[in-house]
């Protein structure tokens, strides 16, 4: 179907060819150049320089440079040219390869990459004299640091992985829940487990796109309906992809009778959306923090949707949850996040799913991260 027409004057993301001008014209620069695999449909992979810092504590930067606090936060500095291991559960700072040269007129924000999420890494995108976590400002120039904690596993990480993304935006770019709903009549957004479209009056738009949690099996949600993540296991290599038994990091969680589960306070779990999700070629999406009124858990750890994400008939997002302060009860079917959609301001060259680009999700089911085999 035809898409909707937006104003440019409405703003919107950059999307791939507008980001490797930016690099063309040296607005974003690194030492080695930036490939062309880190430009993906409406964001750009940023990568992790040679030296870490295992710092005391996280901090915001909000009236100092980040290697200003680093002078006074840092218990030791590594090196990351041939590897290092994060322990879980310490704070790291860690230098991006990738540096903001030339001042921009537009907003930058940061999202965990899908792998970083399901393998419960905590991410923050930092910036110098910045006073927000994962945004940088428009004007800014300068470097980028990204704070790193490992929940779950230690983990072993070089230099070049990428960890995090960021995509550059103008003005108000995202959809208004009407916009939403009128794209949605125009053409779904959500399918059920046959492929066939979820009906406009049975898709709940509050703030974004509501979706739930699947606690149940369906035609292609055969086996464990999630995970949860072993307390004591070995290191994730993150250079080394399906080359960790996924046995040995997570128990794998079954359906029940009822259709529904306690999960507990501060352990990490892996589930799917209930739903399949369309993202269109001239939008993207973001998964929108949980809403504490019904329920205190955390499920976006990595939520950005590239254009494209799901193909014409939809794929299912994964979910990495981490419930907080007491057991909650999670039933098949119930809201757990909501997408917000975000208008871009062109159609990409490439889309989400394309030979030119490594998606290693689209398509999934409940899928751990692409360092696991099941």
């Amino acid at each position: 179907m035809r898409r909707l027409a937006f104003s440019p004057l409405m703003g919107g993301i950059l999307v791939y060819q507008q980001l490797r001008a930016l690099i063309e014209q040296g607005a974003i620069a690194s030492t080695p150049a930036i490939a062309r695999a880190q430009i993906q449909p409406s964001s750009l992979d940023l990568r992790l320089a040679t030296r870490g810092y295992r710092v005391r504590s996280g901090f915001l930067p909000e009236h100092c440079r980040v290697s200003d606090r680093l002078d006074e936060m840092t218990l030791y500095t590594f090196d990351l040219t041939d590897g290092a291991v994060l322990e879980k559960g310490h704070c790291y700072i860690v230098p991006l390869l990738e540096r903001i040269e030339k001042p921009l007129p537009y907003l930058v924000r940061a999202n965990p990459k899908s792998s970083t999420g399901r393998l419960d890494l905590f991410t923050r995108l930092l910036a110098d004299k910045c006073g927000r976590f994962e945004t940088v400002p428009p004007g800014y120039t300068g470097p980028l640091f990204l704070e790193i904690v490992p929940r779950s596993f230690p983990v072993r990480v070089r230099t070049g992985l990428s960890l995090c993304q960021i995509r550059f935006s103008e003005g108000e770019s995202q959809l208004t829940d009407a916009e939403l709903k009128a794209e949605y009549e125009r053409s779904p957004l959500l399918f059920d487990d046959t492929g066939s479209p979820i009906s406009v009056d049975k898709v709940r738009f509050d703030g974004g796109l509501c979706m739930g949690v699947a606690m149940r099996k369906d035609r292609d949600l055969q086996g464990p309906v999630g995970y949860v993540a072993k307390r004591y296991a070995g290191i994730v290599d993150t250079a080394i992809e399906a080359g960790h038994d996924a046995r040995t990091y997570f128990e794998p969680i079954h359906e029940t009778a009822e259709g529904r589960m306690i999960v507990e306070p501060e352990e990490f779990y892996i589930f799917a959306s209930k739903e399949r999700v369309r993202v269109p070629r001239h939008l993207a999406a973001e998964m929108a923090a949980y809403d504490v009124g019904i329920g205190e858990l955390r499920t976006n750890y990595a939520g950005f949707f590239d254009n494209g994400f799901g193909g014409t008939t939809g794929t299912r997002a994964v979910l990495e949850v981490r419930p907080h302060d007491v057991p909650f009860l999670v039933e098949d079917g119930q809201v757990f996040f909501k997408l917000a959609f975000f208008k871009t301001l062109a159609d990409p060259e490439v889309v989400y799913g394309d030979k030119a680009l490594s998606s290693h999700y689209q398509g999934q089911g409940l899928k751990l991260s692409k360092h696991f085999r099941v």
